[in-house]
């Protein structure tokens, strides 16, 4: 059977990251990273709004919070460094009544305890950042920009094959058997022996995680962002970038405007439940996968106690009309004749048994190997941090089967 020392499972953005921090550790490791689709950065990492986060949302002292701020940061070296496109444009976030103005009041202390720079600002500037915005409050920060991630990841794949690590693409992991001399990871494309698995899988890494004798109690629940672009001729309405005030108790941001890389101004995404894993429009239905997700009774709390939101996000995801309304809230400009629908991501939200939507970053270990197994946004932003992160607990594992 083949061998190596590291096996890194999915070839996006954070195992691209994890694999690299893996090598700048220990140079002389062996280390392949196996992709199931035929190139890099397929899912998440190659289908997002490419917003660099600054670290504002984020509970203090949580590892979101260190290190979306690190790896913010890391990243800007990073582009810098590799001639990445990016950006630090800042970012208006934008209150439309009482209530949110109280949130938004709270947000700026919260991402001054995150150490990001913040700043509530009054009518005047916000005419001066954003002037087709409205607002009964706003906030601006500065240090959010935009990146593009996809060309991060093959910057990525060129180092770590530079370095002498393989990327292999075509190459799904079906199922990790974890045995007293190695891990091993089975394909249909073959087997490959490691003597330390990283678990990066995204949408397909709690069950992963499962099939090694882990219960992380946990379950990944694929929630479709559905993108439109403001037609060439109205995207004058956003500068840059414009978001409402989150509802504290979701893990999700709020339909928002932003400017991307490119220069289209996207808006979106919903967050409406896919049909499957893998479920980019409403069409790609996976009843072997609903059932499952049918009978965790984490999934019937949730539908229990927030069905009126997903019925809104739904009506958003039909509707453009529905989804003009929304934007109008922060752009009373935008009209749905303006909306074009663009390419659909799907975010990997792990959810657990009692309901709650897990807000963190969760990585979890087993013999022989290391699970990523909630990293959604601001996973692209902090991913560099991540990987480091990912990369110590895995020499951690080899210096134990070493003896060191």
């Amino acid at each position: 059977m083949e061998r190596c020392d590291v096996a890194v499972i999915g070839g996006g953005i954070i195992g691209l990251a994890t694999a690299r921090a893996v090598l700048e550790l220990r140079p002389q490791l062996r280390v392949i990273v196996l992709e199931k689709e035929q190139g890099v950065a397929a899912h998440q990492s190659g289908r997002n709004s490419g917003v660099l986060h600054s670290g504002i949302y984020y509970r203090p002292g949580s590892l979101k919070a260190r290190l979306a701020v690190a790896g913010r940061a890391s990243m800007l070296r990073f582009c810098a460094d590799h001639g990445v496109p990016h950006e630090v444009c800042g970012k208006v976030i934008v209150a439309t009544d009482a209530r949110e103005e109280t949130r938004l009041a709270e947000l700026v202390a919260r991402g001054r305890q995150n150490g990001v720079r913040v700043e509530a600002i009054d009518p005047l500037r916000l005419r001066e950042l954003e002037p087709f915005a409205v607002a009964r409050a706003a906030a601006h920060v500065p240090d959010t920009g935009i990146v593009d991630f996809a060309r991060v990841c093959h910057v990525l794949e060129a180092l770590l094959t530079g370095a002498g690590a393989e990327v292999r693409t075509g190459w799904g992991v079906s199922r990790l058997d974890t045995r007293p001399e190695a891990i091993v990871l089975e394909s249909p494309a073959g087997e490959l022996a490691a003597r330390c698995a990283v678990n990066c899988a995204g949408l397909f890494s709690d069950r992963l995680a499962g099939g090694v004798g882990t219960d992380t109690g946990i379950r990944i629940v694929p929630f479709r962002g559905e993108y439109h672009q403001l037609e060439r001729g109205r995207e004058h309405l956003v500068r840059n970038l414009l978001y409402p005030v989150p509802d504290p108790a979701f893990p999700f941001l709020g339909v928002h405007l932003t400017r991307g890389i490119d220069g289209r101004v996207h808006a979106g995404p919903n967050a409406v439940l896919a049909l499957a894993r893998e479920g980019y429009s409403w069409s790609v239905i996976d009843r072997a996968e609903l059932a499952e997700l049918l009978r965790f009774p984490g999934f019937r709390v949730l539908v229990r106690r927030y069905w009126r939101v997903g019925g809104a996000e739904l009506a958003r995801s039909v509707s453009r009309s529905a989804l003009a309304r929304a934007l109008r809230r922060l752009v009373p400009d935008v009209r749905a004749r303006d909306l074009v629908r663009a390419d659909a991501g799907v975010r990997a939200q792990a959810l657990s048994a009692d309901g709650t939507l897990l807000d963190d970053f969760v990585i979890r270990e087993t013999k022989r190997a290391v699970h990523v197994v909630n990293a959604p946004s601001p996973g692209a932003t902090a991913s560099l941090e991540i990987g480091r992160c990912v990369a110590d607990r895995v020499v951690g594992h080899l210096d134990r089967l070493d003896g060191g």
